[in-house]
């Protein structure tokens, strides 16, 4: 895989397409936790960060299954980005039709709603510090079905199975990767 486009270049896409903070902020905790694995699995920091920051930027332009992300899919590929990377993006979404049959695929799905999820959690401690989140909290609160319920329960226990982590094991590495960039995600 080779990086064709910036941090730079994405995250103007990205500033672009999405005017709201919350979306932005998902984007860059999704990056952030996608970039972690990527390091732990001794792949390309870059490349996957890029694709997990972009994996939602048409989504606020286009927010129906009909048309997110194939929308971006469109952009991206007008903008030059390579198929790897497009493909990688269409993943994330179970009624693309597009497998998850890399790596870098199965980390994006299993990172983009457990992300969400926990920032969702972190706004609700004292301190809304994802200092203070545990998995424990976390567990917690994914059965409590009233609590953040648009965010798919199935997609986070899903996606550890598919990273064959378990589910414990993969919210803490998430979480552990948030407290590192808790900055910028205003966590």
């Amino acid at each position: 895989m080779q990086l064709k486009h910036s941090r730079e270049f994405c995250l103007n896409l990205l500033n672009e397409y999405t005017k709201s903070d919350s979306l932005l902020k998902h984007a860059f905790a999704v990056e952030t936790c996608v970039r972690s694995y990527a390091e732990k699995f001794d792949q390309d920091i870059e490349y996957w960060g890029n694709v997990a920051l972009l994996h939602d930027f048409d989504y606020e332009k286009f927010p129906t299954a009909e048309e997110h992300p194939f929308k971006g899919a469109e952009i991206l590929k007008d903008k030059g980005f390579d198929e790897n990377f497009i493909k990688s993006i269409l993943s994330h979404a179970d009624y693309s039709g597009e497998p998850r049959n890399t790596l870098l695929k199965k980390v994006l799905f299993a990172c983009d709603e457990l992300a969400g999820f926990i920032t969702a959690v972190t706004y609700v401690r004292p301190s809304k510090s994802v200092d203070e989140v545990e998995v424990s909290s976390v567990k917690k609160k994914l059965k409590d079905k009233a609590f953040a319920k648009a965010v798919n329960r199935e997609d986070i226990v899903n996606g550890a199975i598919e990273l064959s982590i378990p589910l414990e094991e993969h919210i803490q590495f998430c979480i552990d990767a948030m407290k590192k960039n808790k900055t910028l995600l205003g966590l």
